[in-house]
């Protein structure tokens, strides 16, 4: 297989179904499609890795890469795209995804008020130095913006998946027309 330079450091199938740690799951990693550097492979991939990345709140590379072997799409693109989600997007991408949610389902004035009343919001922006409070005051929020939050969630993993696989394909076909219409050219 020839390998791209820009794709040259990711590691081949047959060095990850050699590698020791992985040697157990060597007859799921075998596929090509897997492996492969085309439209639909890479497209597939970002999708998947996009809509796991922002579904997913946790171990989003381990479920990238099993939902990448179950659709058989490009496994790397599909583990790094779930980085799209990390410490400084994910406070904007979750009050986004409430203010969809919120504006779809409508809001829970009981939960509403007792979040308001009982602080948890100053809670949560207040007490960001102690990493052990903030985390148990965001789940506490979380749990009382949770219908809201899921809804707006699985809305923006769907449609930033499916502009995921769009935009590649397009770009794809893209550069494909420009290489032939080069060629063309000599």
């Amino acid at each position: 297989m020839r390998r791209s330079k820009y794709f040259k450091h990711i590691p081949t199938s047959k060095s990850i179904q050699e590698n020791r740690f992985l040697k157990p799951f060597s007859r799921y990693l075998h596929h090509h499609f897997l492996w492969q550097f085309n439209r639909r492979g890479v497209a597939g991939g970002l999708a998947v890795g996009l809509f796991v990345g922002i579904l997913i709140p946790f171990a989003q590379i381990l479920f990238g890469a099993i939902a990448a072997i179950l659709v058989r799409v490009n496994l790397p693109v599909a583990a790094f795209a779930t980085f799209v989600t990390n410490p400084l997007t994910v406070p904007p991408l979750y009050y986004a995804a409430y203010r969809l949610g919120n504006w779809l389902i409508g809001p829970d004035r009981a939960a509403t008020d007792q979040a308001l009343n009982s602080g948890i919001f100053g809670k949560v922006l207040g007490e960001q130095a102690e990493v052990s409070y903030w985390f148990s005051n965001l789940i506490e929020w979380v749990q009382t913006v949770g219908p809201q939050l899921m809804t707006g969630l699985a809305i923006i993993a769907i449609v930033s998946a499916v502009a995921g696989y769009v935009l590649v394909s397009v770009i794809w076909q893209l550069q494909a027309r420009l290489r032939w219409q080069r060629r063309r050219a000599r």
